[in-house]
């Protein structure tokens, strides 16, 4: 075994040498090799550094009874079967992040983006994700916010309740541009992903009403159908129909937002349900063909290993790269949105602590699935990349010195003009759809696999934005119920209708006003203050946990994105300061401040999340603060019921244990 261990650490060490330069440097590295180093790397930390946690540092123990059978209801809680468990908790963080983030990080080169990738998710992502949801797990699956407030305190538990929400909006505001960029002007995708809501609505009333537990049934024609849809696509477009489908932006944003209201306020199994059901399906099975496509085309990676725009001045994300090349991959390496699901559904759903490993696994996963999309993105010419992903025109880019080559050729293969559409979603399907187009007899259907590809993107953004905008409504529901009490009922219609409607008008505005490269960067700082937070909070759990000598594994990645949310939040502020002092009479510049504004409260949330651990720390490690442990009142299904007595004598007293 040792002998076979050995043989994939040469083989990754190998192909990190390639990948690198180290070995035949000056010379194109493929495709290949970049599938195989991340394969070999994930593989080895997996084995090794993820059991060390395991075993050593948060010493998972399966004779512990965990709250999926302690606090069993069949509803939130309940006990899963590892492998659903594993596909479950990679369905629910397993967004659209990974796949924009390192194809718009491209800018800087395929080096960069590639080692933070990797090395990031072993080291910062999938230690946040795991103990996070092991520390939730023995809290009774406890959210984040919940957590905060009751390890650290609660000035940090208020503030990441606002950062939560924060994340969320800006989230979906740079998710939603992506999908309005690709679709303008696009008769066939509009059409195709139009058509992913009746089918949603159909698939729901299916299993819900005319087949109950035919999943079977229903999985078959929702894929069927969808293939039906880009098929189709094609029809429409060439037809009278294609005025009907053929949207300029303004009018796909405010469709947008008129889709993510509803979404909202529907009832999970109408829409959300089946919708996110089909969505893993299109997750798993594209990136295993993706992987496949790669391995046996072996493409060559055309972006160079670093490009010039390492130092500054790049067309696509404005900054130098660090902090920018950190906060724009803002979910393959490290996510704080991830803490969220870790805290969520997952640990209640865990039958033995042993399983928790799925939050490290998962991450791993996750980060695949970005350097997938990294290698997609990077077999395109740098002109042709930067042509898709900015408005500069041909003459531009070629006094750049990245002159546009295949551009044209690109737009008549796939049907539809590629040009100018940044936000990452076009390049990514452009490039997917050359690799596919590339397999034995798919030459002919790049048109296809171009629309597939969208499609493929967006059921990952429109899943993200129906959960997003109804976990936003929840939080501002939850806060505003604070000064009136009837807004905490979440069946209480004129709250659902002002929240959801308060949320969607707010990303909604950001979509309107900004652009790719304003909105994604704040996503990215805001994403990575969360992810900040989850690691202090893992910090605090260690500390009272008596591992001490262990701190290193969370203390250190927080340090780094602290210091990336700080550096990328200071010089975005004065990015949008200087764009508005320098903007003309005409142009608007209320966004701008309004920007500025947004992350400068970033900054400060990070500064109060940091301040007020570190004053935690100190009374546990130098005064000696004992850990405490507290009685707590849950109902049927672990509800906490407060001060409240449970109805006919119902309720169970349970024990928080804080070191634990």
């Amino acid at each position: 075994m040792k002998g076979l261990w050995a043989l994939v650490a040469s083989v990754c060490a190998l192909a990190f040498g390639f990948v690198t330069g180290l070995v035949n440097p000056g010379e194109k590295v493929n495709g290949l090799w970049l599938v195989v180093a991340a394969a070999c790397f994930y593989v080895l930390a997996f084995r090794f550094y993820a059991r060390f946690l395991a075993r050593r540092v948060m010493e998972l123990n399966d004779e512990r009874v965990t709250p999926a059978h302690r606090l069993k209801d069949g509803k939130n809680f309940y006990p899963a079967n590892k492998y659903v468990l594993f596909g479950h908790h990679f369905a629910a963080i397993a967004g659209a992040g990974p796949l924009l983030g390192p194809v718009l990080a491209a800018q800087f080169g395929y080096l960069p983006g590639f080692l933070w990738l990797v090395i990031g998710a072993v080291l910062a992502g999938a230690v946040q994700d795991f103990i996070i949801l092991v520390a939730s797990m023995r809290r009774n699956g406890r959210s984040l916010p919940e957590i905060a407030q009751d390890e650290v305190g609660t000035v940090t538990g208020a503030t990441t309740a606002v950062a939560v929400l924060f994340i969320v909006v800006v989230a979906l505001a740079g998710l939603g541009l992506a999908v309005v960029n690709a679709l303008y002007r696009n008769a066939w995708g509009t059409f195709t992903i139009a058509m992913t809501v009746p089918i949603g609505f159909l698939m729901g009333f299916y299993l819900q009403k005319f087949r109950p537990g035919r999943v079977g049934e229903m999985t078959l024609m929702g894929v069927v159908l969808l293939l039906l849809a880009v098929w189709g696509g094609r029809l429409v477009a060439q037809s009278d129909l294609d005025g009907w489908f053929h949207f300029e932006r303004p009018t796909l944003v405010w469709l947008l937002a008129g889709y993510g209201f509803l979404a909202s306020i529907l009832p999970g199994w109408m829409l959300l349900d089946p919708r996110g059901y089909l969505s893993t399906f299109m997750k798993i099975g594209v990136v295993v063909l993706l992987a496949a496509g790669v391995i046996a085309m072996a493409p060559v990676i055309a972006m160079p290993r670093v490009t010039a725009f390492v130092h500054g001045g790049g067309p696509i994300i404005p900054g130098t790269l660090f902090p920018f090349l950190f906060i724009t991959i803002a979910c393959g390496a490290i996510s704080g949105f991830h803490s969220l699901v870790s805290s969520g559904t997952t640990p209640k759903m865990i039958a033995r602590e042993s399983y928790s490993i799925v939050g490290y696994g998962a991450m791993l996963m996750e980060s695949f699935v970005g350097v997938m999309a990294l290698i997609a993105a990077s077999v395109l010419m740098p002109g042709d990349y930067l042509a898709i992903n900015t408005m500069l025109s041909p003459e531009a880019l070629a006094a750049m010195g990245l002159p546009v080559s295949r551009i044209e050729d690109l737009s008549r293969l796939v049907e539809s003009d590629v040009a100018g559409r940044p936000g990452g979603a076009v390049s990514l399907a452009v490039g997917m759809a050359s690799i596919f187009s590339g397999l034995p007899g798919m030459a002919h259907l790049m048109a296809y696999w171009y629309q597939f590809a969208l499609l493929f993107e967006a059921r990952f953004i429109l899943t993200t934005i129906d959960a997003g905008t109804r976990v936003a409504r929840y939080l501002v529901q939850e806060m505003g119920g604070r000064v009136y009490r009837p807004l905490r009922r979440i069946s209480w219609w004129p709250g659902v209708l002002a929240s959801s409607a308060l949320v969607v008008g707010a990303w909604g505005y950001l979509i309107g006003t900004g652009s790719i490269s304003t909105i994604w960067p704040m996503f990215g700082a805001a994403n990575q203050l969360l992810g900040t937070l989850a690691l202090c909070i893992g910090t605090t759990v260690l500390i009272k946990m008596q591992k001490a000598r262990y701190l290193w594994i969370t203390i250190g990645p927080m340090l780094f994105v602290g210091a990336i949310t700080l550096t990328g939040c200071y010089e975005l502020a004065f990015l949008f300061l200087h764009k508005a002092a320098a903007a003309g009479v005409s142009e608007p510049v209320l966004p701008l401040y309004l920007d500025a504004a947004l992350v400068g409260a970033v900054a400060l949330l990070a500064v109060i999340v940091l301040a007020d651990s570190l004053r935690q720390w100190y009374g546990y490690l130098v005064e000696g603060k004992p850990c405490t442990s507290s009685e707590v009142l849950v109902g049927p299904g672990g509800v906490p019921l407060g001060g409240a007595s449970p109805a006919h004598g119902e309720g169970l007293r349970i024990t928080i244990d804080r070191c634990c």
